[in-house]
């Protein structure tokens, strides 16, 4: 791309999006089963669009130069803190997303101990990769622990186990992405507490829908500020909340552990920096949005949404745990779902291809350690009146995919595949690589992916995560190739 030599209407470039937005995915509708969170609700994206549109230019780096948005936060985090029913004291910081709010939550873990020279944090293996990234990038050791193979759920007392004295921070899950499920919070959070460990709860993609299905009266496990001994949890606005994206939320029991997730210098000539996230300029308008959609839809409307949302999961629950060859994986807890086959006869990553043919995007997850290759739904209010036509779909879907060989590769190549050692291949071994397996470089323009991608997916499973980090890693980088004017 080059720039234009002369600037284009509004109308042309209007135009010019639309046609590129048309190969997305819907993210209205209920089809996408992943990514997107649909309130159903059509007046609540204008009402968004107008306080981002608003805000937008204003800067969230000082407040005492745009000072309107110390309210705005301070209403959107009180709001959650009083969800999570959080003590007289609790603080929090509005954020960009769910990833960021737990990597800040283990900066503050970290920082609030710097006399730990080798600070690690204890979590279950189905916690979020976001943690796994925080620990990355802050220098904190990640100590995985498995979890129970049939419930998905943690072990207490094999996270208990796990910790000794350089263990800065417990992690678990309300609810975990991948299964949807509940992990013991009082029985980890009271033997982190013994210990004089924090716990934090990531509550993401759960909290929002677990603190309003209680409010409605539907039982769910505890797992907010009511435990003793959870000290941080993280609860996302841009899934459940339907705010607009970039939106989410750290909340502390403790100020002093929020003041550790800061950043903060004023050595220098310039202006005194300093940042509640990760960012320094960020446009207030995701703050703004977030507010106008509580102000919008109030507490009537998402006790409904979170009514609908519920309908919608047991149906589904209920409607695919009936379809011969598919099973329900757990007991979902919130409004997530993971489907897997309890038939050789039909692969999920060939049933996946089928009822994207048919309209529907649903998540491959890969087999982990003993877990197993699933289908992964994400459930909206949305979803309510797309349960009927999705089982018709999903039906003929596993129909379709009895009649499909295997796309499982041949044993030799997973043999190959496994013993392929990322750190030594070139970036033309890499290529070839990518071609094998149906990302083929030379091809990459647009999405740069076959129509069916079941055959790619068994490949990228059969390969160890480090092998599939590399090669995925490769593939973004080819994608995300500018061309020079």
């Amino acid at each position: 791309m080059t720039l234009p030599e002369h600037g284009r209407s509004r109308d042309e470039v209007v135009a010019d999006l639309t046609a590129r937005h048309a190969s997305d995915l819907p993210t209205h509708g209920g089809r996408t089963w992943a990514y997107v969170y649909d309130s159903g609700l059509a007046d609540l994206d204008p009402v968004m669009d107008s306080a981002r549109s608003m805000y937008a230019a204003v800067n969230g780096l000082d407040p005492t130069v745009f000072s309107s948005i110390v309210g705005l936060e301070n209403e959107v985090v009180g709001t959650v803190l009083d969800l999570v029913r959080a003590p007289e004291g609790s603080v929090g910081t509005f954020t960009s997303g769910g990833t960021e709010s737990c990597m800040l939550a283990v900066k503050a873990a970290r920082d609030a101990r710097r006399d730990v020279e080798r600070p690690n944090i204890v979590a279950p293996t189905t916690v979020h990769a976001a943690f796994v990234k925080a620990c990355e990038y802050f220098g904190v050791e990640m100590r995985f622990v498995p979890v129970d193979h049939s419930t998905f759920r943690a072990d207490p007392a094999a996270m208990d186990a796990a910790c000794d004295s350089s263990t800065v921070l417990v992690v678990c899950s309300a609810v975990s992405y991948a299964h949807g499920v509940v992990d013991p919070v009082p029985e980890i959070a009271s033997a982190a507490s013994g210990r004089g460990i924090p716990c934090h709860v990531d509550g993401c993609i759960g909290g929002w829908v677990l603190a309003w299905y209680r409010s409605i009266g539907i039982d769910v496990p505890e797992w907010d500020f009511t435990v003793d001994g959870v000290t941080s949890i993280s609860v996302d606005l841009h899934k459940y909340a339907y705010a607009s994206k970039g939106a989410s939320t750290l909340l502390f029991r403790d100020p002093a552990m929020r003041r550790a997730s800061y950043f903060a210098s004023a050595d220098w000539p310039g202006y005194a920096m300093i940042n509640t996230t990760m960012q320094s300029t960020k446009s207030a308008g995701p703050l703004a949005a977030a507010w106008a959609a509580f102000q919008h839809v109030g507490a009537d409307g998402y006790a409904e949404l979170a009514q609908r949302t519920y309908d919608a999961t047991r149906a589904l629950i209920e409607r695919i745990g009936a379809i011969d060859g598919l099973r329900i994986l757990g007991v979902p807890d919130a409004s997530l779902v993971a489907v897997a086959s309890d038939d050789d006869a039909v692969d999920v990553f060939v049933v996946a291809d089928e009822t994207r043919a048919r309209g529907w995007y649903l998540q491959p997850q890969f087999a982990y350690l003993d877990l197993p290759r699933n289908l992964h739904l994400t459930v909206t209010a949305a979803s309510l009146a797309n349960v009927d036509p999705l089982i018709a779909d999903l039906e003929a879907s596993v129909a379709a995919a009895r009649e499909i060989p295997s796309a499982a590769p041949a044993p030799e190549l997973v043999e190959v595949a496994r013993n392929l050692d990322p750190d030594t291949l070139s970036r033309e071994e890499f290529a070839g690589l990518l071609a094998f397996a149906g990302l083929d470089p030379s091809a990459v323009s647009g999405q740069g992916l076959p129509e069916r991608m079941a055959g790619v997916n068994h490949l990228l499973e059969a390969m160890p995560p480090r092998l599939r980090e590399r090669i995925l890693s490769e593939f973004l980088g080819l994608l995300y190739s500018p061309t020079r004017g």
